[in-house]
């Protein structure tokens, strides 16, 4: 089964993963804003390449899934990352809050629906670890899930990462390269985020009064991440933490732990066998000769 490229960010198999050792900031010697712009334009070019055989392949797919607290950038990366990539080979799928219909099924359902087939990429911008985060910081939102009672609080995100593990690893199983990433931004970071977009007439759009009282739940969203990023961290289903205060460093960490994952798999444009090249040999033949008779 696949094994994770290794990265700096790559959280740890064994549950040692630490939220207040992962850093939110690019290294010292990290591009700059120009280099790495300029690092990425390369690496998506190696992506549109590497994605046109998977293609061709058709034996896996790949879903790469992005969290993060609001402001972090997961709309601007995932748009850098897939620019330049063959709009039919990938998917993006946005989830929110749940629908009625959604509510009537398990936790997972509603992901499965949109899960990548063989031979592309699908993103998913949030999924269903918002069950283990969101719904674990603000637990009332249980109560309209319809879940059997009694709901133990001290069970419930055990079982869900449980539940979410064996999801993943039967992915993992039958073809399905599952990448997570956790934008990783800071607190002071988003701050400044949130007054730009407050700044900005044309960003208003994208703020909204529930942004600034989520903070006050900081904390709790930290302690949700780590749990459930050292839980559910394996070989074949990866957790990076990337750090998000730089947007273009953050761009070019996830491109480049894509295109490193991809190349890991075993994949190659499909070879033809002798007879069929014989029968190449013989339409090269009547095409070349058409209308000199």
């Amino acid at each position: 089964m696949f094994e994770a490229s290794p990265s700096p960010y790559l959280a740890p198999f064994d549950g040692s993963f630490k939220v207040a050792e992962a850093t939110t900031k690019p290294p010292e010697n990290a591009p700059d804003k120009k280099q790495a712009k300029k690092q990425l334009r390369l690496i998506v070019d190696e992506l549109y390449e590497l994605q046109k055989i998977l293609y061709a392949h058709d034996r896996y797919a790949i879903l790469c899934i992005f969290q993060a607290m609001d402001a972090a950038g997961k709309d601007g990366t995932i748009r850098a990352v897939t620019t330049g990539i063959n709009p039919a080979g990938f998917q993006v799928h946005s989830f929110k809050q749940p629908s009625a219909e959604e509510l009537d099924h398990d936790f997972l359902w509603r992901t499965t629906k949109r899960l990548p087939e063989r031979g592309r990429i699908g993103i998913f911008n949030r999924s269903y670890y918002e069950e283990v985060l969101v719904v674990r910081v603000h637990p009332k939102i249980l109560d309209y899930q319809k879940l059997p009672d009694p709901i133990d609080l001290n069970e419930i995100w055990r079982k869900r990462y449980q539940m979410i593990e064996n999801h993943e690893k039967h992915l993992a199983q039958n073809g399905a390269l599952v990448l997570k990433f956790w934008l990783n931004v800071s607190r002071d970071e988003q701050k400044q985020r949130f007054l730009a977009r407050l700044d900005d007439p044309e960003k208003h759009w994208k703020f909204s009064k529930g942004d600034v009282e989520e903070r006050a739940y900081w904390d709790d969203y930290m302690e949700a991440y780590e749990d459930a990023i050292k839980t559910t961290s394996r070989p074949w289903a990866p957790w990076y933490a990337i750090p998000a205060d730089s947007k273009s460093y953050m761009r070019l960490q996830v491109a480049s732990i894509l295109a490193e994952n991809m190349k890991r798999l075993n994949i190659n444009y499909p070879t033809v066998k002798p007879e069929t090249k014989e029968m190449f040999a013989e339409m090269r033949d009547i095409l070349a000769n058409e209308g000199h008779e």
